[in-house]
C-alpha cells in the first residue's frame, strides 16, 4: 500500500506532509504554552500538624498556649 501525497478537506488538495507540520507545530505550541494561575501561592506558615484537617483533629490546639 502507498502512502498518499494529498488529502482533500472540504474540496482543497492539501499535501499530506503539510497537515503533519502544521500538526506538529500545534503540539509544539502546546508544550510552549503556559496556564496562568488561578491565585498566588503563599506559605503555609501553620505548624505541620495544623495543615490538614486531619491533623488539626488529632491534636486540637484550642487549650494550648
Amino acid at each position: 500500500m502507498t502512502a498518499f501525497r494529498f488529502i482533500e478537506i472540504d474540496g482543497r488538495r492539501y499535501l499530506w506532509r503539510d497537515i503533519v507540520q502544521m500538526r506538529w507545530e500545534q503540539l509544539r505550541a502546546r508544550v510552549r504554552s503556559e496556564q496562568p494561575v488561578l491565585f498566588p501561592l503563599k506559605h503555609d506558615y501553620r505548624p505541620p500538624a495544623e495543615r490538614t484537617a486531619a491533623g488539626r483533629y488529632q491534636e486540637p490546639s484550642l487549650f494550648s498556649s
